[in-house]
């Protein structure tokens, strides 16, 4: 097979997997609040009104004028009024005189200042400050968090709770939006069983499935699991070539690599086009990706830890390119906690288990059991410890890129 790239660097893949992506962004759609989270917004936003849009009390107390401090230290101000958060009623304050006001009360006019219930004393109508209070205080003056025309989400950023909290603050009820790409997954091969059922020698529980449906979950997708494919040319094609014409995206496990029985490969290139094929990375070298019909293609290895690791890294490019994510995810740095000697060129993803240090410092044992197919080391893990391209001893203490998972 010739004609697209192969045995390419993990950064190779990186670049040609997000590349291609972006030449094929989802469309766009106009979601509610409360249908926002975990989305990418598609536009800018850019704030209408300013936050707070009022100067309001970050107290429960009083508010005044602070240039009748003063004339108030025998006498003390008189209470003249009371304000509420909600619409503002407390008219004017005059010389001399108070009002009491809650949290988040808009600043009557002509007051300039709040002191907290707990530094006054009340007496007939009045109230008397012992201890100074500066000018301005406990006042959230309008438009110091968010100025009209802020840029408050970027287009291409994850809607975060805290993010789709802002929208709401803003009055905004709707979003734009990546649509989220539908998605099929394939497992494949004649020895896999469903869990349930008896197994006879030579076959295996069908645990892919699972794993895969639970990742694409786990970053809000919807997928649907198809039946598992046999080692059969013919009706491999019918069912790939039909969920091709139907998704956003076609994700398969297994039959990728140069085996007698690894189908994908050739169907890929006879009925699309192959972008790539065979990563230098460890574990999941044999990853296959590219088009057929509607859909983008990613043909992932059929060991399990490689259907991990080839998802976590490069499904997410795919994934975050087709809805326009701008900016890299999140990578963390930690500590080996023991030393791990990498006898390869290629770049590792090694399973590990995160843990902060009595120094705060984030820390990261590696798993000594670090084959493709060691499932239970997975399961026992909870990071990807990133292990750059060249052979090398690591040792114990030294910092590593992980991938959380």
């Amino acid at each position: 097979m010739t004609g697209f790239p192969t045995r390419v660097t993990f950064a190779q893949a990186q670049s040609i997997v997000d590349t291609v992506a972006r030449l094929h962004p989802m469309p766009t759609e106009t979601v509610g609040l409360s249908d926002a989270h975990g989305r990418i917004a598609s536009r800018d936003v850019v704030s209408p009104l300013p936050l707070p849009p009022f100067d309001n009390s970050a107290m429960d107390g009083f508010a005044f004028r602070h240039a009748d401090l003063g004339d108030a230290s025998t006498s003390g101000l008189k209470i003249v009024g009371e304000q509420f958060a909600g619409p503002a009623n407390a008219g004017r304050i005059g010389a001399g005189e108070c009002i009491r006001i809650t949290t988040g009360a808009p600043i009557p006019e002509g007051a300039d200042t709040v002191v907290m219930r707990e530094m006054t004393r009340l007496e007939g109508g009045r109230i008397h400050i012992a201890d100074p209070v500066r000018q301005g205080a406990h006042i959230r003056r309008a438009g110091e968090d968010v100025r009209p025309g802020d840029l408050v989400v970027p287009r291409g950023t994850l809607l975060t709770p805290a993010r789709v909290s802002m929208l709401a603050a803003m009055g905004q009820p709707q979003v734009m939006v990546s649509q989220r790409p539908t998605v099929a997954v394939f497992t494949t091969g004649d020895e896999l069983v469903e869990p349930g059922l008896p197994l006879r020698i030579g076959e295996i529980y069908n645990s892919n499935r699972a794993l895969l449906m639970g990742l694409l979950r786990d970053e809000g997708l919807q997928p649907v699991a198809w039946p598992t494919l046999p080692d059969d040319p013919a009706r491999m094609a019918s069912a790939l070539l039909d969920a091709a014409s139907s998704f956003d995206l076609v994700l398969t496990c297994g039959a990728v690599s140069a085996g007698e029985k690894d189908f994908i490969p050739g169907l890929l290139r006879s009925q699309g086009a192959v972008h790539l094929w065979k990563v230098l990375m460890k574990p999941g070298m044999p990853l296959l990706f590219g088009s057929m019909r509607r859909a983008r293609f990613l043909g992932l290895p059929g060991n399990p830890v490689s259907v991990l690791a080839t998802w976590l890294t490069l499904g997410r490019t795919l994934l975050d390119g087709l809805q326009g994510r701008e900016g890299p995810r999140d990578v963390w740095h930690a500590r080996l906690t023991d030393a791990f000697d990498k006898r390869h060129a290629r770049r590792e993803f090694l399973r590990g288990r995160l843990r902060s240090g009595a120094d705060g410092s984030l820390q990261v044992t590696p798993e000594p059991a670090d084959g493709s197919h060691r499932l239970g080391a997975a399961a026992r893990s909870d990071a990807l410890i990133v292990l750059p391209e060249g052979e090398r001893l690591f040792e114990a203490g030294c910092v590593v890129d992980v991938l959380p998972y």
